[in-house]
């Protein structure tokens, strides 16, 4: 004889959070409903908010204190002893108001970026003489009505965050009123589930966390190993059979003995980019290369690709390959001569150059590359040939390195949005994670 039983409607067998039993009309557009025993309230009600106007001098006549500032709360979800504080002072009126307290939330008032403002993070254990930097608001919970980890998570909610976004004023940098804070709309259970609730989160966000760091971690591995097979590819070759020379540079070593090692400029020559201001720039499709690589349009061509442009001011160090026609910008260095090479070869080989590159850029007051200093470098330099095998592996090693790279950038994506669905379905009673605390 087999007994049926009855799952409570919305709930899941295992550790799978589901739905509360019953739920009641807000009145809202942007959140219908919350279960039946939570309540909408504004922010003031169940938690006292301050703007900070600590600011970052240092004045002989105040006391000594560091202050949590906006970059300690946008990279943080909490506020440790593990953050490096910045130095200041402050008289004994705002240390006394603006000391931070366990479970205050603290959260950034202005962005340039409405989209992003308001980003909030808890302050997780005591830290004396720690004071709310300027640009922070300060949100202190109300004894027994409201906890500091579940208002960090509900500002970082998508309706509550909505609201910000909304009242966020100004055009190119946005803040908000202490009013527009104050009067948000934050669904509240009991302080009990509150607690819950955060707990709850704290463990799952943990977990994301660690696989998102976990696959920045693989990309960080990926880029160093793509730059270490280039490295060895064009310093090296491909045949590990090779019959090896010294090349005399202490920094390339030996090399096959076949290659051929001569001054850089009769491997690619450089000439100094060439002016053109914004307004008088026509529409065109002649790309704009910048040290940054390709910046704006232009109808004419000051240079014919293929060509290899680099920063001679500004980002130093970077290559750029152009294969049609472009207009090089005065802070850039662009290829006149390529002398036969193979154009990926030598965009390879030059890469394995950034350190020599910087070093010269470092030797004036104003850091800058100066081509007459660049030309006379050793480069080692295979056959024609031997350069298309190479540039042609090459390619195949950073399209297989770029698609695992963009696999591990998809996935952070995915797991950041899981992290905000499951913060926002938490928060606003989607579902009850009160068994799973």
């Amino acid at each position: 004889m087999s007994t049926v039983v009855a799952m409570p409607r919305g709930r899941t067998e295992g550790q799978r959070p589901g739905q509360y039993p019953d739920y009641r009309a807000t009145g809202l557009d942007w959140l219908p409903v919350i279960p039946q025993h939570w309540s909408m309230e504004k922010l003031k009600y169940i938690a006292q908010v301050q703007f900070s106007n600590v600011d970052k001098k240092s004045e002989v006549s105040e006391v000594p204190v560091r202050l949590c500032n906006y970059v300690d709360v946008y990279y943080h979800d909490r506020i440790t002893s593990e953050i490096e504080f910045m130095e200041a002072t402050a008289d004994p009126r705002e240390i006394a108001k603006f000391q931070v307290q366990p479970g205050d939330v603290l959260a950034t008032k202005d962005s340039e970026d409405p989209n992003d403002i308001c980003v909030p993070a808890v302050v997780g254990e005591p830290l004396p003489g720690v004071l709310c930097g300027y640009h922070l608001a300060q949100v202190r919970p109300l004894p027994g009505i409201s906890c500091g980890g579940y208002i960090m998570r509900a500002f970082a909610s998508c309706g509550v965050r909505d609201q910000f976004r909304k009242r966020a004023n100004g055009i190119t940098r946005f803040g908000l009123s202490q009013d527009a804070v104050c009067s948000a709309l934050i669904p509240v259970p009991p302080l009990e589930e509150q607690e819950a609730i955060a707990k709850w989160l704290d463990d799952r966000a943990k977990r994301i966390d660690e696989l998102v760091a976990a696959k920045r971690r693989l990309m960080d591995l990926l880029a160093e190993q793509r730059t270490a097979l280039i490295a060895k590819a064009v310093t090296k070759g491909l045949d590990p059979a090779a019959p090896m020379k010294p090349s005399g540079i202490d920094w390339l070593g030996n090399v096959p003995r076949h290659w051929e090692i001569r001054p850089l400029k009769y491997a690619v020559t450089f000439q100094r980019g060439h002016d053109l201001p914004s307004e008088e720039r026509s529409d065109g499709e002649v790309p704009v290369v910048t040290s940054a690589g390709p910046s704006a349009w232009h109808d004419r061509a000051a240079a014919q690709g293929p060509g290899i442009v680099t920063g001679r001011y500004g980002t130093i160090g970077v290559f750029h390959l152009v294969n049609g026609p472009y207009w090089p910008l005065n802070t850039t260095l662009y290829s006149i001569n390529l002398h036969g090479n193979n154009p990926d070869f030598l965009r390879h080989m030059l890469h394995t150059l950034k350190p020599v590159f910087l070093l010269n850029a470092a030797k004036s007051a104003v850091p800058g590359v100066d081509r007459n200093d660049l030309h006379p470098i050793p480069v080692a330099v295979p056959s024609r040939a031997e350069q298309d095998q190479i540039a042609h592996h090459l390619d195949i090693v950073e399209r297989r390195t770029n698609e695992l790279a963009t696999a591990a950038a998809t996935a952070i994506d995915k797991l950041q949005e899981y992290r905000q669905a499951l913060i926002t379905a938490a928060v606003t009673g989607k579902i009850d994670v009160r068994r799973n605390a």
